[in-house]
């Protein structure tokens, strides 16, 4: 029985860890992945879009195929698609294969997680149960620690192909890992099982597509094409909504909503996609202000990025002793949002010459701090009301990983919708300044040819300073919409702080 339960917590361990090491790893080496692949950022944006919108597809359908398949079969099937995607990813070279790649691995691994938190609720019960949600909590933490640090050495030593080997063993030992410990036949189900209409789940998927890229479409598109746009999210939102409307009414609905529309899981759910949204904007911003505006290496930022969060890791040892004994989820949920407004206003403060251990480090701590505090308190409070039916369970974890998905992604899309506006706007204020009448650009001008006349000549020094003052114009540009991003971090914060005091669901 030891063994068993063992075998049960690796699996956990596992399954949990492969989502969130692909989804930091690809975030942190996207510039790198777009030049190895030769693909655009745009292309990129719409890669992300499909994977997020398949993983949602798969999610939905976990409990559906569970009920018919059994859950080690399901398993089974899911880290078998997943290893095929991430081999895909690792031998892509160009953007058809690596859109297929990271399409299949959404389909098989993009209910990983789902599964692995069903595992610990179906097989383990009691202190036992505790201890599997501790091992897929600890998955969690330490693939997000891990992401960068792994990603930031494959980058660095021109093998970024790594990385999805990497998953492709994850998915092999997760296979192995299942095959071992899980029972096999299908789900028990009391009363009837639910049901799948191909049409709906087309609905879910082109409208969870649909959101995702007419938003980024507002990025590339805003002054271009914006009717386009605004068209597709129109239609987006509407399949969404028929969608769920359809799934609140259904007879034997594949998600039972209806019985979801509780004040206490809905609350869980906003907490939830907020803290998404951050994980997802923050994955994106960070790396980008390490790289481009301050200038620091991959290995470096990658370093840096663990470190801030081990600090999850150790965040989630403490919470994990104290949770059992101290319940109460108000006080915890300051601390975390108090730390979200930390993280922000330190990075709020910082400007070109700040220092990676004092400025950045702490901020990075900060962060971890808000995530694994938020994050292990909602999941606690948001399905305790929803426990004594299993297929309701089931379908609550589903919908909320789904929002999971879409949260990250919708981070991520409004932070590059964010950076580019207000680097634009600062852009235009700055470049106002630039002309022979400021007497500190003409002492720039002047310093910068002075310094470089005697060794390239005065023709070429006076087009190599007019090249770094555009230079020193993009960084300051891309620093203040950095801060701007982490202003407008430190002011929600704030007021999660607020909302958490004022409410009076999770006391």
């Amino acid at each position: 029985m030891q063994t068993r339960n063992l075998s049960l917590y690796a699996t956990i361990f596992v399954l949990a860890s492969i989502e969130f090491l692909q989804l930091g790893m690809t975030a942190f080496a996207a510039a790198p992945i777009m030049g190895e692949v030769s693909i655009s950022p745009e292309d990129f944006g719409f890669i992300a879009a499909v994977y997020a919108s398949v993983a949602i597809l798969s999610i939905s359908m976990q409990r559906w195929f569970v009920e018919r398949i059994g859950g080690r079969r399901f398993i089974q099937g899911c880290t078998a698609i997943s290893v095929a995607g991430s081999i895909l990813c690792a031998t892509s070279h160009d953007f058809d294969t690596f859109l297929v790649g990271r399409a299949v691995m959404a389909l098989g691994g993009g209910a990983l997680f789902t599964s692995a938190r069903m595992i610990a609720h179906h097989l383990l019960a009691g202190p036992r149960r505790f201890t599997g949600i501790k091992a897929l909590a600890s998955g969690l933490a330490l693939s997000l620690a891990a992401a960068p640090w792994l990603a930031s050495l494959a980058v660095s030593n021109e093998t970024w192909s790594v990385m999805y080997w990497l998953l492709a063993i994850l998915g092999v030992l997760g296979f192995a890992l299942a095959s071992l410990s899980l029972p096999l036949g299908p789900l028990t189900v009391v009363g009837p099982r639910s049901s799948a209409d191909p049409w709906q789940q087309l609905l879910l998927v082109g409208g969870s597509f649909g959101l995702l890229y007419a938003l980024q479409r507002f990025y590339y598109d805003f002054y271009g094409d914006a009717a386009f746009a605004s068209l597709g999210l129109g239609a987006a939102l509407l399949a969404l909504l028929v969608y769920l409307r359809a799934q609140q009414h259904g007879v034997q609905p594949l998600l039972r909503l209806r019985q979801l529309l509780q004040l206490r899981y809905l609350a869980g759910l906003a907490l939830f996609g907020f803290a998404y949204m951050m994980l997802g904007a923050n994955n994106y911003v960070i790396p980008m202000m390490l790289q481009r505006t301050l200038g620091y290496g991959w290995e470096t930022v990658g370093r840096f990025e663990a470190l801030g969060l081990v600090v999850a890791v150790l965040t989630w040892l403490v919470m994990s002793r104290l949770l059992p004994r101290y319940p109460s989820p108000r006080k915890f949920l300051v601390v975390g949002f108090l730390s979200l407004a930390a993280f922000g206003v330190l990075l709020a403060r910082i400007d070109t010459s700040a220092n990676l251990w004092f400025d950045i480090l702490p901020a990075l701590a900060f962060n971890s701090i808000f995530l694994l505090t938020v994050l292990p308190v909602t999941a606690m409070q948001t399905f305790r009301e929803l426990e004594r039916d299993e297929s309701v369970y089931s379908n609550a974890q589903q919908v909320k990983n789904m929002m999971a998905q879409a949260g990250v992604a919708l981070g991520i899309t409004v932070a590059t919708l964010g950076q580019q506006w207000r680097t634009a706007v600062h852009y235009g204020v700055l470049n106002a300044a630039i002309n022979p009448d400021n007497p500190i650009y003409r002492d720039t001008i002047g310093r910068l040819q002075q310094a470089m006349g005697t060794a390239i000549g005065p023709v070429q020094a006076s087009r190599v300073a007019a090249a770094e003052v555009a230079q020193m114009l993009n960084q300051q540009a891309g620093m203040l919409a950095n801060i701007d991003h982490f202003t407008l971090i430190a002011v929600l914060g704030l007021l999660g702080v607020v909302v958490t005091l004022v409410q009076r669901t999770f006391r």
